[in-house]
C-alpha cells in the first residue's frame, strides 16, 4: 500500500499520537506499537521508516530536560552493546523476507504483554540483584536489535536500568540519551537500506504536529490518566496488532 494513501496516514495519525502520549507522559516503552499499527497495512520497512524520524521528534523535545541527568556507566554499556546489536538487526533485516519480519513484531509486541502480566503476578521480580557490566552491555546487544527490527528496545532498558536501581529521574534521562543515540544511528542505517523515500518524509511532515500533540496530552494525561487504564489499554492494543501481525505472517 502505498505510504500517502489516506489508509496509511488515517491509522498513522492515532498511532503517532500514542507514541507521544506513551513517551511523554508515561515512560512507556510500549511506544513501539505505533510501528505495529503501522505494519498492518505497510512492508515492516515503511512502518519503521515512517516513524523513526517521528521517534527521533519525540526524543528531540524530550532531550533538554534531561539534559547531564543520565547516570554514565549504564549509558555507556547500553551504547556498547547497542552498536553491534543495532548492525545485526540491520543484518537479520536485510536477509528475512516481510513475513519474517512481520512475524518478529507480531512476536515482539506478544511478548511485552506476556512480560508485563508475569511481572504483575509476582513471578518475576526485578532489581533484587545487582545487574553486571556484562549483563548490561548483553542488553544493549538485545536493545539495539530489537530497537531497529520494531523500534522496541524500550523494555529490554527498562529491565536492566530497573536492576540498576537508578533514581527516576536518571533511570529516564538514561533511556532518553541512549535512544536518541540508537535512533541518529538507525537513522543513518535505514537511509542506506532505503527505509526513507520521499513518500515516508512527505507523511513525516504531516504527522510530525501529532507527534507534538501527543508528547503534550502525555505530559497532561500524566497527572489525570491512571497508568493502570493507561497500561491496560497498551496491552490490548499490543496483543491486537502482535496477533493480527503473526496470523498475516503465517497465511
Amino acid at each position: 500500500m502505498d505510504a500517502l494513501s489516506w489508509t496509511v496516514f488515517a491509522l498513522g495519525v492515532p498511532a503517532v499520537v500514542f507514541a507521544g502520549v506513551s513517551k511523554g507522559g508515561f515512560g512507556s516503552g510500549a511506544a513501539f506499537a505505533s510501528a505495529s499499527i503501522l505494519a498492518l497495512v505497510v512492508e515492516p520497512a515503511i512502518a519503521l521508516g515512517i516513524m523513526l524520524p517521528l521517534l527521533m521528534l519525540i526524543d528531540v523535545v524530550s532531550l533538554p530536560a534531561y539534559w547531564k541527568k543520565w547516570s554514565w556507566p549504564e549509558t555507556r554499556l547500553l551504547l556498547w552493546g547497542g552498536v553491534p546489536g543495532t548492525f545485526l538487526g540491520a543484518l537479520f533485516f536485510g536477509w528475512a523476507d516481510d513475513d519474517a519480519i512481520r512475524f518478529l513484531i507480531g512476536g515482539i509486541s506478544v511478548a511485552f504483554v506476556v512480560w508485563q502480566l508475569v511481572q504483575a503476578a509476582g513471578w518475576v521480580k526485578i532489581g533484587e540483584r545487582p545487574m553486571s557490566p556484562t549483563a548490561g552491555v548483553t542488553a544493549g546487544v538485545a536493545l539495539g536489535f530489537t530497537s531497529f527490527v520494531s523500534h522496541a528496545g524500550g523494555p529490554v532498558a527498562a529491565v536492566y536500568l530497573l536492576g540498576r536501581k537508578l533514581s527516576k529521574t536518571a533511570f529516564q534521562a538514561t533511556t532518553v540519551i541512549v535512544f536518541w543515540a540508537m535512533n541518529v544511528l538507525k537513522a543513518g542505517i535505514y537511509a542506506a537500506m532505503g527505509f526513507f523515500t520521499l513518500e515516508t518524509l512527505t507523511l513525516n511532515l504531516a504527522l510530525a504536529p501529532f507527534a507534538i500533540l501527543g508528547t503534550y496530552l502525555g505530559v497532561r494525561a500524566h497527572h489525570i490518566v491512571p497508568e493502570r487504564v493507561f497500561f491496560g489499554l497498551t496491552y490490548v492494543l499490543l496483543m491486537v496488532t502482535g496477533s493480527k501481525l503473526i496470523f498475516d505472517a503465517l497465511t
